[in-house]
């Protein structure tokens, strides 16, 4: 029974069986060769964007931190939610390659940024003097860290706030394919079509070992991220053994119908949680996550029997008696069983 990440998880056969295939004899370094030419020719077909430009890195961190100094310049601030993954998670990495650009938070339910929080915060900026941090970028986090789902419609108002400032829009996608395959539209409604400029495109935590897709839809910058990728030590000399992991991610819709059974598995421990003596949901179960509140000799009897999952949130006193409240953070994978769901469920009646 192990929910603690959908990093956890292993690897999908297609993603090993396309590895194998591309270690077949040499081929030319640095992305020069056929396998990554496919794989950044088949992202521009699933997501209807012909002109798009696509490169590869292998974790979310460089993939956010590199696109985001490419929208950027250190004087100026990137807009994200309080609770966004470059602000929690990154150790500063954002804003060490934008070169020292400040992250300014936001607030808003469900780790979704407030669009009149987003506005208020773009006209306290500049150009009200050289003083003020400057307008930089808009990071949008698609699911949140909380498992909410951006809509399209939602995703366009903010970048409508954004651009109407003259401010690029960034997407953290390291679960975007939870989001399309939960909201059942297209990548391209999910992203470009909604006004989004650069998507990081996360497969690492949904059946590949280590493999990110940066998009721009703004071919413009596409020069600097070459530039900056390189600068940062994130172009692989044999690039094609990711690019192997994103073809196979992206053919024939596999990295949907990984992201969709993911969903539902979640889908099925929420509503296991939802009716369980002394326990709630915490928040709605859009994505592969669900965050849920349960007695803590529960959680005791749980971890007992094998459970595995996180925290939801510091400073829980794990020594309290059985009936304090623990918050707990589940999420699936593409992997987990429907036996460990099974399990788990058993246990929350007693």
């Amino acid at each position: 029974m192990f929910f603690t990440s959908d990093n956890a998880a292993g690897a999908h056969p297609a993603m090993l069986a396309a590895l194998a295939r591309a270690a077949e004899g040499p081929a030319m370094a640095y992305g020069n060769d056929p396998l990554t030419a496919q794989a950044q020719e088949r992202i521009r077909e699933v997501f209807e964007a012909p002109e798009a430009r696509a490169y590869l890195v292998a974790t979310g961190t460089a993939a956010n931190s590199l696109s985001l100094a490419c929208l950027c310049p250190p004087w100026a601030t990137v807009y994200a939610h309080e609770g966004s993954h470059i602000e929690n998670d990154e150790c500063a990495a954002p804003e060490f390659y934008t070169g020292g650009a400040k992250l300014t938070l936001l607030g808003g339910a469900g780790a979704k940024i407030d669009p009149e929080a987003l506005a208020a915060k773009i006209d306290a900026a500049a150009p009200h003097g050289i003083h003020n941090v400057q307008n930089g970028a808009l990071s949008i986090t698609q699911a949140t860290e909380l498992g909410a789902v951006y809509t399209p419609g939602e995703t366009a108002r903010l970048t409508a706030i954004a651009h109407d400032a003259g401010i690029p829009v960034h997407m953290d996608g390291t679960r975007f394919a939870n989001a399309v395959a939960r909201l059942g539209c297209s990548p391209a409604e999910a992203s470009w079509k909604a006004g989004v400029d650069a998507l990081c495109l996360g497969a690492t935590k949904n059946g590949a070992l280590a493999a990110e897709a940066v998009i721009l839809f703004d071919q413009a910058r596409a020069r600097e991220f070459e530039l900056r990728r390189k600068r940062g030590g994130h172009l692989f000399s044999k690039m094609r053994f990711v690019a192997a992991q994103v073809d196979a991610y992206l053919t024939d819709g596999l990295w949907l119908e990984m992201a969709a059974y993911s969903n539902g598995t979640a889908d099925r421990l929420a509503a296991g949680l939802a009716t369980a003596p002394g326990c709630r949901l915490v928040a709605s179960v859009e994505a592969n996550m669900v965050f849920a509140e349960i007695p803590l000799g529960l959680h005791r009897r749980l971890t007992a029997a094998g459970a595995r999952y996180h925290p939801a949130g510091g400073g829980q006193d794990e020594a309290g008696p059985d009936d304090a409240p623990y918050r707990v953070r589940l999420v699936c994978s593409f992997e987990t069983a429907e036996a460990e769901v099974a399990r788990f469920l058993g246990l929350l009646g007693g």
